[in-house]
C-alpha cells in the first residue's frame, strides 16, 4: 500500500486533478485499491479534494490533488557552464522564495562548489528542516543520475560525486540528472508534447542538448548518456569544440556562438545596440543579448538567425533518423523564439526529405525557468514521501 501511495502522490504531481478512474488507468491498480490509498492519503492531509467533474450525464467523479499547502518544498539546483540559479518550489510548482543566482564558469571556477554549498546554506536557512522534501539538481556533462555522479569532471573535483557531496553535506535527499534529459522529462509532463509519445527536446542553451521521448518514456540509450546533440559534426568550421574536437554542432548552433559572432561584428565595425556594453566589460552576457534583441538590433537579430540556421541542419538529422512526431526548442534559447523557428524550418526544407520533415512538427516551448523545473521534476520523480510524517526519506 505504500508504494501504491507514492505512486498516486506522483501521478498527482505530474497530472493534478485526476480521480480515481483516471488514476487507476494511469497507474495501473484497482478502483477500490486506489480509492483505499486516496482515502488515506486523505486522512493524512498529503492529498485533498478539489471538486467535482462536469457532469456527462452520470455521477460526477470527485477530482484530488496534492495538498501543497501541508506538504514541503524541493531545493531545486540548475546549473549551467556559465550560471547556477537556486530557488524553492513547492509541489505546486510554485517558486517559495526569489531565484538565487552564482555567475561563475563551472570548469574553471575553483571554489565553485562552496559557492553553491554557501548559496544553499542561505536557501536552506528559510524553512525549517522537516518543510524541505528534497534537492533535485540538473547539470550539463555525463551524468550517471543513479550513482550520482558527473562523469565530465575528474574524481577529484567535488563535483564530480556532487549528489552524494550535496546529500551529506545537508542531510537532505538530493538527486542528480542531466540538463537537458530533465529538461525532456518537464516538457514531457508540463510542456507541449504531453500527447505526444515519440518526440525531441532540443535544450539550446550554451551547447545543444537533447533529450529523446520514445513511447511517452525518457530514452538515454545503453550507458545513459544519449543525447550529446552538441558533438555531432556538422559544422563546417575548423573552430575546436569544448569537447577537444572539431566540426561539431555546438560551434556554430550555441548560444555562445551567437555572442561570439556578435562580438566578431561589433570589433569589425558593425552598428549595435550592444557596442557599448561590449567595450565597458570586454564581454556580452545572454540578458545583454536578449535585451538588443527585443530592441530590434540588427546584429543580433542576424547572429541568431545564424545559429537557428545550423540547428536546422543539425535538426534535419535527427528527423532522418527518428522520425518524431514532435521536435520542441527548449532550454534559455527558447526566448528567441520568434527568429529561431522561421530559420529552423528554412534549413529543414534545404537538408531534409520533404516527405519526412513534413511528419514533424516543429515549436518552441512556453515554460519559462525550464531548468529550475526541470530539477524540481527529477525531485519528485525519484524522491520517497514518508506517508505519515510528510517528510521524505533517503
Amino acid at each position: 500500500m505504500e508504494s501504491l501511495k507514492l505512486s498516486i502522490l506522483r501521478a498527482l504531481y505530474f497530472s493534478p486533478n485526476q480521480s480515481i478512474a483516471e488514476l487507476s488507468g494511469q497507474i495501473g491498480k484497482s478502483i477500490p485499491l486506489i480509492t483505499k490509498a486516496i482515502n488515506e492519503l486523505l486522512v493524512a492531509k498529503l492529498v485533498i479534494s478539489c471538486g467535482l467533474r462536469a457532469s456527462t450525464g452520470g455521477r460526477r467523479a470527485i477530482h484530488f490533488m496534492l495538498n501543497s499547502d501541508k506538504q514541503g518544498c524541493i531545493i531545486a539546483v540548475a546549473m549551467d557552464q556559465y550560471a547556477t540559479r537556486i530557488s524553492a518550489v513547492d509541489l505546486a510548482n510554485q517558486q517559495l522564495l526569489p531565484t538565487k543566482k552564482i555567475s561563475s564558469h563551472l570548469l574553471d571556477d575553483p571554489d565553485i562548489y562552496t559557492k553553491i554549498i554557501d548559496t544553499l546554506t542561505t536557501v536552506i536557512s528559510e524553512f525549517s528542516t522537516d518543510k524541505i522534501l528534497s534537492i533535485g539538481i540538473t547539470m550539463p556533462g555525463f551524468v550517471d543520475s543513479k550513482k550520482g555522479i558527473n562523469n565530465s569532471f575528474s574524481p577529484q573535483s567535488p563535483l564530480y560525486n556532487l549528489r552524494e557531496n550535496i546529500q551529506s553535506h545537508f542531510e537532505i535527499p538530493t538527486y542528480l540528472e542531466n540538463d537537458s534529459a530533465a529538461i525532456a522529462i518537464a516538457e514531457r509532463n508540463f510542456g507541449l508534447i504531453q500527447d505526444a509519445p515519440d518526440a525531441l527536446v532540443v535544450n539550446l542553451n550554451w551547447g545543444v542538448g537533447l533529450g529523446m521521448i520514445v513511447d511517452g518514456k525518457l530514452f538515454k540509450g545503453h550507458s545513459g548518456f544519449a543525447g550529446e546533440f552538441s558533438h555531432i559534426p556538422l559544422a563546417s568550421e575548423d573552430k575546436l569544440c569544448s569537447c577537444g574536437k572539431k566540426g561539431c554542432l555546438e560551434v556554430a548552433a550555441s548560444l555562445l556562438c551567437a555572442i561570439e559572432y556578435i562580438i566578431d561584428a561589433i570589433q569589425e565595425g558593425q552598428p549595435s545596440s550592444l557596442e557599448a556594453t561590449y567595450h565597458q566589460h570586454q564581454n556580452i552576457s545572454l540578458e545583454d543579448v536578449y535585451e538588443a534583441y527585443v530592441r530590434g538590433d540588427q546584429v543580433t537579430i542576424i547572429a541568431i538567425r545564424k545559429i537557428a540556421y545550423m540547428l536546422g541542419k543539425g535538426i534535419a538529422t535527427l528527423i532522418h533518423i527518428l522520425n518524431p512526431e514532435t521536435i520542441v526548442i527548449s532550454g534559455r534559447g527558447a526566448m528567441f523564439g520568434d527568429v529561431l523557428l522561421p530559420q529552423i524550418q528554412s534549413s529543414i526544407q534545404e537538408y531534409c526529405i520533404p516527405r519526412l520533415a513534413k511528419c514533424t512538427s516543429i515549436q518552441i516551448s512556453e515554460i519559462k525557468d525550464i531548468q529550475l523545473l526541470a530539477s524540481t521534476c527529477i525531485a519528485v520523480q525519484q524522491m520517497d514521501w514518508d506517508i505519515h510524517t510528510q517528510q521524505t526519506i533517503n
